[in-house]
């Protein structure tokens, strides 16, 4: 049964909550909560047109490539510029940085500057939309850490537990928004017809039995004897669970959420496959960090496969990464079986 934590039989708003938690944690009054506000009102922007794209003449290529290499859909594009023109003048922002630029987003000079930067990938698995597959926004919030000016590289390579706020939009059958202030996870539903996000899912917790795995398996040829025998345990039955259940959608915000109300783990390891992306394919700052950030306040764990994922220091703005994340005890394990059969230990 989900906990509504004194919200039960009540209609309450995104703004409402906002407000609510607010007036507990006054450290986030002001510029951080108009954040949040800013990005619920881009995936209110964002939605209209991921519903109606075919409609709308958008959909497929936009005829070029990241910085990453990859094809730039026409909806990346969008969702990229309406996050941006959301929050370059509002005087919240030192600087912003995306998925979709290779260098830090500064905020234009005739706009006031603030004490935060927003990191964001404006939307994941933008590839699937033609297939009508849910796709997503994720989005990171730091506190500047440089005193005054306008932001810098720095301000946005802070490890992910420095972080002041993360979250993410889900865009499938129904649209929903995501995230956390360090103060548990709490979900909102659009509901169209008035044009608000409404509070469906507060206080998420990963299930303390797990149900599914999450992992492109057509790699598995690629991975190390450690992915190889984590992959294997997983499909088990054992002392700690039953044996789970493989589902793979390939939109990373939309694995992610299934498997925090269900319970599970999703993994994206490192590969042979692809000789330039030795580190895994997913980004610490736009994907990895946020959606760790968002699992430990769930009750969850997110890791390399060595080390905790929120204390590692970025040293690039695009820097890759292997991701486990989910359950906490599924994630431990996977750090185990990579340390006995990849590093050599006894």
């Amino acid at each position: 049964m989900t906990d509504f934590g004194g919200y039960e039989g009540k209609l309450v708003t995104i703004e409402r909550f906002i407000l609510d938690q607010q007036m507990a944690f006054p450290e986030a009054k002001g510029a951080l909560t108009n954040i949040l506000y800013d990005m619920a009102l881009a995936a209110k922007i964002i939605a209209s047109k991921t519903t109606r794209a075919g409609l709308a003449e958008i959909l497929g290529s936009a005829g070029e490539e990241n910085v990453q290499g990859e094809e730039v859909q026409k909806l990346d594009v969008f969702a990229q510029r309406t996050i941006y023109r959301l929050n370059d003048h509002t005087g919240r922002l030192a600087a912003m940085a995306s998925e979709e630029e290779e260098e830090i987003i500064p905020i234009p000079e005739r706009f006031e500057l603030g004490n935060y930067v927003l990191l964001f990938d404006p939307l994941d698995g933008s590839s699937n939309i033609e297939m009508n597959v849910s796709v997503g926004t994720i989005f990171a919030i730091h506190r500047r850490v440089t005193a005054h000016g306008p932001g810098t590289l720095a301000d946005c390579l802070q490890p992910g537990r420095s972080l002041v706020a993360a979250g993410y939009i889900l865009y499938g059958s129904s649209t929903m928004m995501v995230y956390s202030t360090g103060n548990g996870v709490h979900g909102f539903t659009l509901d169209p017809a008035i044009g608000e996000f409404l509070l469906s899912h507060p206080n998420l917790k990963y299930p303390s039995k797990p149900k599914y795995y999450s992992v492109n398996q057509g790699y598995q040829p690629y991975w190390t004897p450690g992915v190889q025998a984590y992959t294997e345990w997983l499909q088990r039955d054992t002392p700690e669970k039953k044996g789970l259940s493989l589902r793979y959608i390939g939109s990373l915000v939309a694995d992610f959420h299934r498997n925090l109300l269900s319970g599970g783990v999703f993994y994206y390891p490192a590969d042979t496959k692809d000789p330039k992306k030795p580190g895994g394919k997913l980004r610490l700052n736009y994907e990895a960090a946020p959606l760790a950030f968002l699992a430990e306040q769930a009750g969850g764990y997110a890791s390399d496969g060595a080390q905790a994922i929120l204390d590692i220091q970025p040293t690039a703005l695009h820097q890759r990464v292997p991701l486990f994340v989910g359950n906490r005890m599924l994630v431990e394990r996977a750090e185990e079986l990579i340390h006995v059969h990849d590093r050599g230990a006894a």
